[in-house]
């Protein structure tokens, strides 16, 4: 591993932590807290979503985004847009404003434009890293798979695959949790494919009876699983806590469906939690008054 390299993605993840946290200590809401640690992360190119996502099969960006306010239950999310900056700013316009929860392609760019969002051109999203990431894959009848693709395809310029979801999930001082998600997809998907991370349910869920979730890894099958809305279910039903209700998801129940990935969840009391069942998760997390913990492998 290029200890550089994993440095740089330490001291993202260390900067997009203590932004949310700040929010939250200035008394921001949970909701705006995960709405500007995405935000971040769509801004910095490490990271697959915004700039510096992944190309599909065609050699273009498609952007999928959702955020879901654990207080109302109220959500928004957009997928298969090219040319919105931030998706996530998108998908809390649609939960604030609009009757739907969903938009898709250029109905949810139409939806962007009206609100006054910010466009770019589509190289906006560009990088090198990410094009020879797809440069490597073109050709292939397969995807790289989120997560474990390292191994596969012998990348040198990331500590662990980058072709993941991306997101934040937050308690304030409220009493409030929310989630949010957002991702490039996976390099060199069928251009229109969408995945789990705008499913409300799959990629994302809050509520502020039991916890608030975002999940990263291969897509279809946390959407088969219902991932995210499984350990809120788990915790409401059943009475567990988070920390059984989300390794049971991530260790027993997607592994059945060869499911690889993890997610990273908190709970109304607090307590956090960030499982996965491959090589490693970009994760981290912050409480008031701390310095935000990172880390990449187990």
């Amino acid at each position: 591993m290029n200890t550089e390299t994993e440095a740089r993605y330490h001291a993202a993840l260390d900067e997009i932590l203590r932004a949310g946290q700040k929010v939250l200590a200035d008394g921001g809401s949970a909701l705006d807290a995960v709405t500007e640690a995405v935000r971040l992360l769509e801004n910095c190119p490490l990271f697959n979503a915004g700039h510096g996502a992944v190309f599909t099969a065609a050699g273009t960006h498609e952007l999928d985004a959702s955020i879901m306010d654990g207080a109302t239950l109220e959500a928004g999310a957009i997928c298969c847009v090219t040319r919105v900056k931030n998706p996530v700013l998108a998908a809390r316009r649609v939960l604030e404003v609009s009757e739907h929860v969903m938009f898709t392609a250029d109905g949810a760019e139409a939806f962007a434009r009206a609100q006054g969002l910010e466009f770019v051109e589509p190289s906006y999203f560009h990088t090198d890293a990410r094009y020879e990431q797809w440069q490597k894959a073109r050709g292939t009848s397969s995807t790289m798979l989120d997560h474990d693709a390292m191994t596969k395809f012998s990348f040198s310029n990331d500590p662990i695959d980058p072709d993941k979801k991306f997101g934040a999930v937050a308690l304030d001082a409220h009493g409030h949790l929310a989630a949010a998600t957002s991702t490039g997809g996976m390099t060199n998907k069928q251009p229109g494919r969408v995945g789990d991370a705008p499913m409300i349910g799959a990629g994302c869920y809050a509520n502020d009876v039991t916890c608030a979730v975002s999940t990263t890894g291969t897509g279809e099958m946390f959407m088969r699983m219902l991932a995210a809305y499984d350990v809120s279910a788990q915790m409401e039903y059943l009475g567990v806590s988070l920390d059984k209700a989300a390794r049971d998801v991530v260790m027993n129940k997607l592994p059945r469906i060869a499911g690889r990935g993890g997610l990273i969840a908190v709970d109304a009391k607090g307590n956090v939690v960030l499982p996965f069942n491959t090589e490693g998760m970009y994760r981290g997390h912050a409480r008031m008054g701390e310095a935000p913990v990172t880390a990449i492998y187990r």
